[in-house]
């Protein structure tokens, strides 16, 4: 039993501090995309910044509504960092102590139940900016997760495993990207869409929302749910670089191309979002896969 927890709890507690400093990396970043320096203040080159990011804000009152949903309130942001750390048990390495056979199969019923927590964090803080957020963001996230479990299966049905290692493995070989070029760019959209970051990040839009569905938290409640979004970027990051190169030091500049797109798209209008999902996305991932399994039977 020690075996399998202690790893576990290691493995947690790594990927707690790599999203810390994945958002140094970020504010980093867009301050060289914006020709300024990032955060350079606090300790040596501005290293220490999130560890003071992170005391402040778990040092500072947490504020409930008078009016909001008390449980479902105070719950809602452990739950979305519980499901977010739960992915991480796929995480793709030869030095795992157990390997999951449907490993892609948890996957997808994990990605499927954050939508509640959003849901849950606009209806239980019981304000109409919270509650338009936590709509728009469910109802982006179930659009594209259909067309993100299309493409998984079209790549389950190339490596014939739901095995995350296996999957690395066979991609070693042939790389899946070189296969269907129009899937590796849905993908990349759809994972930034899944995740609900710029230039779609209508689940947060400042300028009409006031931050969303998130607009009541603060302090350790808003570390939670802000936790919880890196966490699920790092492993997209990771996920991506598995099954489609299979090489994970690829995991890096996938994170990249989410920075990058933060500080040079501007947002994409709602209407257009959907009807890239609905009439675009999801014919060409239908056709794709139809034309693979259509191909693997005609083979067998």
């Amino acid at each position: 039993m020690m075996q399998h927890i202690i790893p576990t709890i290691i493995t947690y507690l790594l990927i707690l501090m790599g999203v810390a400093f994945f958002t140094l990396l970020e504010r980093k970043v867009l301050g060289y995309f914006q020709i300024r320096k990032g955060p350079n203040k606090v300790g040596i080159l501005g290293l220490p910044q999130p560890l003071a990011d992170a005391l402040k804000l778990f040092v500072k009152e947490w504020i409930m509504p008078t009016s909001s949903n008390y449980f479902p309130f105070i719950l809602t942001p452990t739950i979305s960092l519980i499901l977010a750390l739960s992915l991480w048990q796929l995480f793709p390495s030869l030095n795992l102590t157990s390997q999951m056979t449907l490993g892609m199969l948890l996957f997808l019923c994990i990605s499927s139940l954050t939508v509640y927590t959003t849901l849950m964090a606009g209806w239980a803080s019981n304000s109409k900016y919270a509650l338009l957020g936590a709509i728009r963001a469910m109802a982006q996230t179930i659009s594209y997760e259909v067309t993100m479990t299309l493409i998984i299966i079209f790549y389950l049905l190339l490596a014939t495993q739901m095995n995350l290692v296996s999957i690395r493995n066979t991609n070693f070989l042939l790389p899946t990207t070189l296969l269907a070029i129009q899937l590796t760019f849905m993908w990349i959209t759809v994972i930034l869409a899944e995740t609900n970051r710029s230039p779609f990040d209508f689940a947060e839009g400042e300028s009409e929302l006031v931050s969303g569905f998130n607009i009541e938290y603060g302090g350790a409640g808003f570390a939670f749910l802000f936790m919880a979004e890196y966490s699920n970027i790092l492993m997209m990051s990771l996920l991506t670089a598995s099954i489609l190169t299979g090489l994970l030091m690829f995991a890096m500049p996938v994170a990249i191309i989410f920075l990058w797109a933060r500080g040079t798209l501007p947002r994409y209008r709602y209407d257009l979002l959907m009807n890239m999902a609905w009439k675009s996305f999801l014919p060409v991932s239908l056709a794709t896969l139809t034309i693979l399994s259509t191909l693997m039977t005609l083979m067998l």
